[in-house]
């Protein structure tokens, strides 16, 4: 499989403009996808932000499966990290995330007051990776179209602040992802949940490692949707493409096909799922 890369010059510029605003807020809010908590957490933004309290939300979680997203909220608070999981299209409160941020800031605020300055709204920057659904969330804390929003990666090219209430200002950034990819399997990650601008991967290779992942964890998704018999199992993953190539009317054209598997994925056509495992065994 080739390797996935995409680090376009606006991500550069967001890094160094995260390390100059951060001393300006008090809190981060890391939205990771919830179908991908792990390979959705920008090592870049982790290293700026070190001990900066942060609170980790889980965009998107009506795709993921939810008994991995209950674990991987309980594996973030072993690490110390706070975790919300939200549907960004459901109506999440101001309300909700304010008393959270509260509650991580208490020390700092109860300091502020005994040294009796003035109340004043608590400042969070929103950091994640393209197409995260930060943009969306944003328009749910402020109740408006204040975030640009888009279905492609890269549409949050600047910086700006917003007010979402009386108690709680946010300073929005574009999508970043980072130069070097640990492995291949985070970047087939990032492709197959749409973090990744589709002209800059093999759709077979992708469609490849989404074929395998779901034998493996959701088979009974993939057969449903394809009409998948048993024998269709004892097919290599790469036969198991050409037969749903032929199944799709598409003759030879797997690439075709596997833009169609892709975008059957990224749609829940196959329902809910997780990439990142938290069974002892992550993919991505």
């Amino acid at each position: 499989m080739a390797t996935i890369q995409w680090f376009p010059g606006h991500m550069a510029k967001a890094i160094r403009q995260l390390e100059e605003n951060l001393h300006v807020v008090d809190i981060v809010f890391e939205l990771v996808d919830a179908r991908i908590p792990q390979s959705s957490r920008n090592p870049e933004i982790e290293r700026i932000i070190k001990d900066k309290p942060h609170l980790v939300i889980m965009t998107k979680s009506d795709l993921a499966d939810p008994e991995q997203t209950a674990n991987w909220i309980k594996q973030f608070k072993r690490q110390g990290l706070p975790a919300i999981a939200v549907d960004s299209k459901a109506n999440i409160t101001t309300k909700t995330v304010t008393r959270i941020s509260q509650s991580i800031l208490a020390d700092k605020l109860d300091n502020e007051q005994q040294k009796g300055l003035k109340e004043r709204p608590i400042r969070a920057i929103t950091v994640g990776i393209p197409n995260v659904g930060k943009s969306t969330l944003l328009n749910r804390l402020v109740n408006k179209r204040a975030a640009q929003v888009g279905d492609r990666p890269g549409v949050t090219k600047g910086q700006q602040w917003l007010r979402s209430s009386s108690k709680l200002q946010l300073l929005d950034t574009p999508g970043i992802l980072w130069p070097k990819f640990d492995d291949e399997e985070t970047g087939q990650a990032l492709a197959l949940t749409g973090a990744i601008k589709d002209q800059r991967f093999a759709s077979d290779d992708v469609a490849l490692y989404a074929l395998k992942f779901f034998r493996q964890y959701y088979p009974k998704a993939l057969q449903e949707r394809y009409k998948l018999t048993e024998n269709d199992f004892d097919l290599s993953d790469v036969d198991l493409l050409l037969k749903l190539t032929k199944q799709f009317g598409m003759k030879d054209d797997y690439e075709r096909a596997s833009d169609r598997l892709i975008l059957d994925i990224r749609k829940s056509k196959l329902g809910r799922y997780t990439l990142n495992r938290t069974d002892g065994e992550v993919r991505g």
